[in-house]
């Protein structure tokens, strides 16, 4: 670093201090060619999809009624003992294919997931299906267990990823399962809604 360039830095304290965290975002898929899928979807039966993660977890997303529920852990087996294996939403429910994992300093502590969620009660106009809203998730990582920590409205928030990314980086380490409260991060929504119904 040039003498003028240390010096000024210096002056203004933009020196960062020597234990500062560096946030970062890394992506994996959940597409069903990137997955490994038990049981048949779209069947009556339940079906789970389990797909690499990061830092050797993976996700799996389970399948019922047209409703799903994603969790996080060294197994498939370890996923679906935590909390988020049974945090579901009332209405009809889809995930996007891309799951974006939050880190520190190069290890993983939250995942942040787009949802879709059905609005039986407005339906579309010319096809008459439900109309799908959506919104984000925000989920903690082992250690500890796995459980939603906020919700942020896809439509109401116009920098809904940024919110999420906020959220996470706050909340999701110190974030207690069973004993928080779920934060609705931003306007709360439609999506958001009907998710907390």
């Amino acid at each position: 670093m040039p003498a003028a360039t240390a010096l000024f830095v210096a002056a203004f304290g933009l020196i960062l201090p020597a234990n500062a965290q560096t946030f970062s975002s890394s992506y994996t898929s959940t597409a069903p060619k990137d997955c490994r899928t038990i049981g048949k979807p779209g069947a009556q039966d339940d079906s789970t999809q389990v797909c690499p993660g990061q830092s050797g977890l993976v996700v799996v997303i389970s399948e019922g009624d047209l409703r799903q529920t994603v969790s996080v852990g060294r197994t498939r087996e370890a996923a679906a003992k935590e909390p988020a294996a049974e945090s579901g939403f009332g209405p009809f429910n889809s995930t996007a294919n891309t799951v974006e994992w939050r880190a520190v300093d190069g290890k993983p502590f939250a995942i942040i997931q787009r949802w879709l969620i059905a609005d039986i009660d407005n339906p579309d106009k010319k096809t008459g299906n439900p109309t799908s809203k959506p919104m984000l998730a925000v989920t903690r990582l082992p250690p500890g267990p796995v459980c939603h920590v906020a919700y942020i409205d896809g439509q109401a928030n116009r920098n809904a990823n940024e919110l999420a990314r906020q959220a996470a980086d706050e909340f999701a380490r110190d974030f207690k399962c069973g004993k928080d409260e779920v934060k609705v991060i931003g306007e709360k929504g439609a999506a958001v809604g009907l998710a907390k119904r």
